[in-house]
């Protein structure tokens, strides 16, 4: 059975670049969010509070889908890789989505849930909100250039959120403010160790130990 391995972070902050190196290092088979398709992307970044609802309905069809798919990969592929969670379509939703459009799309939603894969293991790629502007300044994608400090702050502050809660599989978290895979052989390589140490079961030394929230978190959800 193949291995499922997906690869979060904040918006620019490197998991698609992370998944094309496994890609050509591993055969890995990739599963890569559907931004560029999102008709209403440019248009939410602009007007969100219009365009929101469209936008998520978006994601959460063109996400279904390809989550179908990965049955059909496992057949073929020893390393499947998806620079997105299934869990995080909701964590976006929530930043969004008011009253009844989010009443809506939790209907659609939990349809859909009972069908998902659920991966080995997740990475989260994390790095201060003015290395991830920097990174978003230098991709130059439509749109992303009006996203605002205050809302990677939020979406950060709801990925800690979701960890403290998620237990379908062990959340390895890796600064990469001083990591630069994509650039540096040096880096990728250290990457590429890391990631088959815990394929293996076997990590490499000094890898960062599955994420366990911090004490006061617990509380809250617990």
């Amino acid at each position: 059975m193949a291995k499922f391995v997906a690869i979060e972070g904040l918006i620019g902050v490197g998991k698609t670049s992370l998944c094309h190196i496994l890609e050509s290092d591993r055969k890995a088979r990739l599963v890569l969010e559907p931004c560029d398709d999102n008709p209403f992307l440019a248009s939410f970044y602009a007007d969100p509070d219009r365009f929101a609802f469209p936008a998520q309905m978006f994601y959460l069809a063109s996400r279904f889908s390809q989550q179908m798919n990965l049955r059909q990969l496992d057949l073929f592929s020893d390393l499947i890789v998806s620079d997105y969670l299934w869990e995080k379509d909701r964590l976006f939703a929530e930043e969004t989505l008011v009253g009844d459009e989010m009443n809506l799309y939790d209907r659609f939603s939990g349809l859909l849930q009972g069908s998902i894969e659920q991966p080995d293991f997740v990475i989260f790629l994390d790095s201060p909100t003015d290395v991830v502007r920097s990174r978003i300044t230098r991709r130059s994608r439509e749109g992303e250039e009006v996203i605002a400090a205050e809302y990677l702050d939020s979406l950060r502050e709801r990925y800690y959120q979701l960890w403290s809660r998620y237990t379908a599989a062990p959340i390895y978290v890796i600064d990469t403010s001083e990591i630069h895979y994509v650039d540096s052989d040096e880096d990728k390589n250290y990457m590429l160790k890391l990631i088959d140490g815990w394929l293996a079961g076997n990590p490499i030394s000094g890898a960062p130990k599955p994420y366990t929230p911090p004490s006061h978190q617990l509380s809250m959800f617990g």
